[in-house]
């Protein structure tokens, strides 16, 4: 259920902060998202499958944590990346 590199390469340019960045919490928080609205159209035809599920959970967790700690070190940061990613309404 792995991101394809061309959809990986498009995230990573899109929320880079400098020309090499690939570990900012902007990427680490746009790929899991693009992750997980990958899995979520993915249940929405395999029901049961719950073993992919598990990890949906754990990819969630995990961008929680990473927005915790980007909303608690630059609030202007946090704030820019929600918007764009439509993350909070």
């Amino acid at each position: 259920m792995a991101l394809d590199s061309k959809t990986t390469a498009e995230v990573v340019r899109k929320y880079q902060r400098s020309p090499n960045d690939t570990g900012s919490p902007e990427v680490q928080v746009a790929l899991l998202s693009a992750r997980i609205d990958q899995l979520s159209q993915h249940f929405k035809e395999h029901h049961h499958d719950h073993h992919s599920r598990q990890g949906l959970l754990r990819m969630v967790s995990d961008r929680r944590k990473l927005l915790k700690y980007l909303r608690n070190s630059d609030l202007g940061r946090y704030q820019e990346l929600i918007a764009s990613l439509g993350l909070r309404k």
